[in-house]
């Protein structure tokens, strides 16, 4: 590992590969999100919500189709708390009796199912969220840009901003392109993977400013690459140890959080890749350059005059 570490690697001559990848997942996401649409759940489109307590702990995937034999639509389930309870949503007007029938259908396979509660859940709620968490995003991404601007330099908060719209961009088209649902732990998820990979990129253009004041060369690849191998070694330790927890809670963190998880997995991944590849390499198109850092140095008028 610490051999691998130490190599140098040469990231920016691979910037062009690496645009044309962006290009393309961005150019899927954008389709998937205008064709396929978000598969939004039940916090945004509203529903039946019904809870159920079975005597030992059911196969969920069994639940699900005779719940979907019997004619309800888009139906989810999932287990919520003990294993036998199950949370039984569904992307319908509440109508009622809705629960004593969900129960008499799942008695019928010779379990033992007993009724807790069945409720309406409006939109209303998940709209609102869903507006506010916009717009604490927007201000958020704007104040950030402001810092970059104001701690670096204009061209860093630029190179910033697109590798966060590309972030995000790729980690919403990919639950449109795969159907997973989108509720509001995945929009939670998306705003976490901002933060993240803002962390992440803030990291490299400190480095990146640090070896420009301090190199004798005008060459931006080379520094760009020199300060991304130095950063690499923390870069695939926070990564790799959040992949880590990231995967247990997939496999073992139940339906609860299962997208959400999944959302930060995919994000990370993004994330780690954007810091290097979009929010870096763009740098070099931006035309930075060392006197954006170091002011040029005003000649003295009057030491000219002298003989």
């Amino acid at each position: 590992m610490q051999s691998f570490i130490n190599r140098q690697i040469d990231f920016m001559g691979k910037r062009r590969l690496a645009f044309m990848a962006s290009g393309l997942m961005l150019l899927v996401s954008i389709v998937a999100l205008l064709v396929q649409g978000l598969n939004l759940g039940l916090d945004f489109t509203g529903g039946t919500l019904v809870e159920v307590r079975y005597a030992t702990a059911p196969a969920l995937a069994s639940v699900r189709e005779t719940l979907e034999t019997a004619g309800f639509q888009d139906v989810a389930v999932q287990t919520f708390g003990a294993s036998t309870e199950v949370l039984i949503r569904l992307q319908q007007a509440f109508e009622a009796g809705v629960g004593d029938r969900v129960v008499e259908l799942l008695n019928q396979g010779g379990a033992s199912v007993e009724l807790v509660r069945a409720e309406f859940v409006g939109a209303q709620v998940g709209d609102q969220l869903r507006d506010q968490s916009g717009m604490g995003m927007l201000v958020a991404l704007g104040i950030v840009m402001l810092y970059v601007a104001f701690r670096f330099q204009y061209k860093f908060a630029l190179g910033a901003l697109l590798a966060l719209i590309h972030d995000v961009i790729i980690v919403v088209g990919a639950f449109a392109l795969f159907g997973f649902e989108f509720d509001l732990t995945v929009l939670a998820a998306v705003l976490a993977v901002i933060g993240y990979s803002l962390n992440d990129t803030i990291v490299v253009y400190d480095r990146i400013r640090e070896n420009i004041r301090k190199s004798r060369i005008d060459d931006m690849p080379a520094i760009f690459n020199e300060s991304i191998n130095q950063t690499l070694s923390r870069t695939l330790a926070t990564s790799g140890t959040t992949l880590l927890v990231l995967l247990a809670l997939v496999l073992l963190g139940g339906d609860m959080i299962h997208n959400f998880a999944v959302a930060l997995i995919i994000g990370i991944g993004i994330g780690t890749f954007s810091s290097i590849y979009v929010a870096s390499a763009l740098l070099l198109p931006l035309k930075l350059q060392r006197e954006d850092l170091i002011p040029a140095r005003k000649e003295d008028p009057e030491a000219e005059e002298l003989p």
